[in-house]
């Protein structure tokens, strides 16, 4: 039987995350306790295998309820959204960095071992990307956000070297579709115009019509992460940072295909007014290519239409 824990499961995809373990087929016969951890943790199911722990990842007296729970699976995606953690040096720093190391330690101190997933971000790679990005790419961050991010991958790995856990972090693109106005994220216009053109309501997208963005719905970042707390990784702590893989699309074919979903009326709702910081950090992305992800069994939406037919699916 398998005690899995999820970090930031009243969030976007930990509340999805914790939805899906308890209801899938797949893990009802191995599923003996999900441990639910957050500020605060919906208490909508009555499932007796959810155990919600409510408070901060930085608070030790919840990581001690964790540890004494001795967990075989930590899915770590508790966070400060990088917009939040830049105006606030000291909170994203407590809960980005500091907790995660504190949590890594607790586990190899208790002699627990568990698959440790750590939930990373594309904010690693920084501003200036070259013209194709893949699994070799050099990590530049730009953001506190994303330096903190980038410090726990290698934490994640140096734990595993020591034996503390069975880590491996995974980098997440833009998933979609977040609730609107999604607070501390500079990229909630990803989200927004999902549900903005759903309403029928006008929309000023902060990017140009051909700027582009990787794109994973929310779904296939549930799978994968789930599909790396199973999957057999490399014995070595060497190269288990994976880039999850996404779409690449122009912020027009997105457009496209919400129009094509919602009606052509959506159309003329739709203006552009690029911010050149926000067109410079998420309306710049080149293709990207993530062989090493695929042969591990990660995998994107396949094309736009099936990431609208996602989002809207929930």
């Amino acid at each position: 039987m398998t005690r899995v824990v999820v970090t930031g499961a009243g969030g976007f995809i930990g509340s999805a995350l914790v939805k899906t373990l308890l209801q899938s087929s797949s893990w009802a016969s191995s599923l003996e306790c999900l441990v639910a951890v957050d500020l605060h943790v919906p208490s909508e199911s009555a499932d007796a295998r959810l155990l919600p722990i409510e408070g901060s990842v930085a608070d030790p007296a919840v990581l001690e309820k964790v540890c004494a729970l001795r967990p075989d699976i930590v899915i770590h995606l508790a966070s400060v959204p990088g917009g939040t953690a830049e105006k606030n040096y000291a909170l994203g720093r407590r809960v980005n960095l500091d907790a995660t190391a504190d949590w890594l330690q607790a586990l190899g101190e208790h002699e627990i071992h568990a698959r440790f997933v750590y939930a990373s971000s594309i904010a690693v790679y920084g501003e200036n990307l070259p013209p194709a990005v893949d699994e070799q790419t050099p990590a530049l961050p730009s953001l506190s956000y994303g330096v903190h991010k980038r410090a726990c991958e290698l934490l994640v790995a140096d734990a595993t070297r020591r034996g503390w856990v069975d880590g491996c972090a995974l980098r997440l693109p833009g998933i979609v579709a977040r609730p609107a106005s999604s607070q501390g994220l500079m990229s909630a216009f990803m989200s927004d115009v999902f549900w903005v053109l759903a309403q029928g309501q006008s929309i000023t997208l902060p990017v140009s019509p051909e700027g582009t963005a990787w794109w994973l719905s929310l779904k296939a970042a549930v799978n994968n992460l789930l599909l790396a707390s199973l999957v057999d990784l490399p014995p070595s702590h060497v190269g288990r940072v994976y880039q999850m893989p996404a779409l690449c699309l122009q912020m027009q074919e997105v457009v496209a295909a919400l129009v094509h979903r919602l009606g052509t009326d959506r159309r003329d709702l739709v203006q552009y007014q690029p911010d050149p910081v926000i067109q410079k950090l998420f309306a710049a992305y080149p293709p990207l290519h993530t062989p090493t992800a695929h042969k591990l069994g990660l995998q994107h939406d396949g094309d736009v239409a099936s990431l609208v037919q996602s989002v809207f699916a929930r």
